[in-house]
């Protein structure tokens, strides 16, 4: 069965617009588990805008299951990183004025920074997870430098305005899965996923693990998270 796992940034995004103590990503991780999730994602940025360092350092010490951290290719972060130790780092790309993550890794553009960010993770016994479009020489590439994981970014599909368009976008990222798969790499999948198009994305049997934030806690403003979690768990075992 495919796993899930929960992006909480829009809690502290929350939490953040007022710079309050609530609500609090911590308790939303707890939820979330007792939920059913298979794991918890947190994107910690450069400028701070959602998840803060105490977040993901309560997060290791209190998560039952999997923290998958997702972060730029910096300095800082992997010292973070380095000290934190999560169960799998996400490499993504990030931009200071951007709204969301816009597009995977250039992989091949930055191979040698990366290989050698995760050889400096794996040593650590690190995983790592690369966000990358769904295109085949990313995915090469990927493999090349020793990425553990792909994460197959799934906007475009997510995107499409017609029946034609999103059909060819999830060809693309079922023809990346494959590949990955092929190269015994880890196969998960992210980014506007939603409960009404995330059913297409679970049919490919390369996928292993979805990582969705912003359409569970869009959903939990209105049935709360636990329920909103178990809705999209419940599309999951359908599956």
């Amino acid at each position: 069965m495919v796993r899930l796992g929960v992006n909480i940034d829009h809690i502290a995004n929350i939490r953040q617009a007022r710079k309050a103590v609530q609500p609090d990503p911590i308790a939303a991780a707890v939820i979330a588990e007792m939920a059913g999730a298979d794991g918890i994602t947190v994107h910690l940025r450069q400028d701070r805008r959602h998840i803060q360092d105490r977040d993901l350092r309560l997060l290791r010490e209190i998560l039952q299951t999997r923290l998958n951290l997702e972060m730029s290719a910096e300095q800082e972060m992997m010292e973070i990183a380095l000290s934190i130790k999560p169960d799998m780092v996400t490499l993504v790309p990030e931009k200071g004025d951007e709204i969301t993550t816009q597009g995977g890794l250039d992989v091949i553009g930055q191979k040698d920074l990366l290989a050698q960010q995760i050889q400096t993770l794996q040593i650590s016994e690190i995983p790592v997870s690369l966000f990358i479009d769904p295109d085949l020489a990313q995915v090469k590439k990927a493999r090349k430098i020793g990425a553990d994981c792909i994460e197959i970014h799934t906007g475009l599909y997510a995107a499409a305005k017609t029946p034609k368009q999103q059909q060819e976008e999830l060809e693309k990222i079922e023809q990346a899965a494959k590949l990955a798969k092929k190269f015994t790499m880890g196969v998960n999948a992210g980014h506007d996923l939603t409960y009404r198009n995330v059913t297409p994305i679970l049919a490919i049997e390369e996928i292993e693990e979805l990582n969705i934030g912003h359409n569970i806690i869009a959903r939990a403003v209105f049935v709360g998270l636990e329920q909103a979690i178990k809705e999209m768990l419940a599309l999951v075992q359908k599956s």
